[in-house]
């Protein structure tokens, strides 16, 4: 165990997780690369980590039940000993995208398990795991960031059960950071917009011509480096005396247009 900032980021084999976890590692973060499904990708992320001079741990884990997210964070703690940050990013679109009027109840219990509930119960975990640590001595501080998303407040009938749950995140950022701010650990929420990602790739011509016709101010497409950037930043005296806020990525997009 070394005395290096830690960072553990769920979600992290692909995507805006993979560039979270690069971010972090290049930035002087050991990290704890967690995935679910690809223990090939989640390797070549932590290969990559290693290469830019930092640590990390591969953990595979189903974060949307409660062993996975025990093993994830006991495992965290026997690698390096330490959690200073924690971003909650694994997330899971809508099974079916169907109407709202034909959601099964089984949709919104995979989504609001993995989307909701587990970053919640992460969120606990980690918290009294980085008040104990700076009871300790060994860290100063400690940060946590959820991944949302704009679908936190834009509108798809076809995935109610995603937007409720990216909605609820809000106040549970605000909650944990009320909660947490006298015990030195502050609570950030992140809203990417159109992400360039293999989630994105089924919808690709649809939103090349969305973005090109002015969906958002800025006409491109965003991508997991963006995301990145944020969360990187965020973890540093740049926001020492900020918590509770919501940090938008989105080439504009929530911005009200007539």
């Amino acid at each position: 165990m070394d005395s290096r900032p830690v960072a553990l980021v769920t979600g992290s084999s692909r995507g805006i997780g993979r560039a979270i976890a690069v971010g972090f590692g290049r930035s002087g973060y050991d990290v704890v690369v967690n995935y679910c499904h690809s223990e090939d990708a989640a390797a070549a992320v932590a290969a990559e980590i290693r290469a830019a001079g930092s640590q990390a741990v591969v953990v595979g884990a189903d974060i949307s039940q409660p062993a996975g997210r025990d093993t994830l964070l006991s495992e965290a703690r026997a690698a390096f000993g330490r959690i200073d940050v924690l971003v909650n990013n694994a997330g899971i679109t809508s099974p079916g995208r169907k109407d709202l009027l034909d959601a099964t109840e089984s949709s919104w219990d995979q989504v609001f398990d993995t989307n909701l509930k587990a970053p919640f119960f992460l969120a606990q975990g980690s918290a009294n795991a980085m008040r104990q640590l700076i009871q300790q001595g060994v860290i100063q501080r400690g940060t946590i960031i959820n991944i949302s998303s704009i679908s936190a407040y834009a509108v798809s009938t076809n995935r109610a059960d995603y937007c409720m749950a990216k909605a609820a995140m809000e106040m549970m950022t605000w909650l944990f950071a009320d909660r947490l701010a006298e015990e030195g650990i502050r609570v950030f929420e992140i809203c990417p917009g159109i992400i360039a990602s293999d989630m994105t790739d089924p919808v690709k011509a649809v939103y090349d011509r969305r973005i090109a016709d002015g969906l958002t101010p800025m006409r491109r497409w965003g991508t997991p480096q963006d995301v990145a950037k944020v969360a990187v930043t965020l973890v540093s005296e740049t926001f020492a005396f900020s918590t509770g806020d919501r940090f938008n990525v989105d080439g504009g997009f929530h911005i009200r247009r007539l």
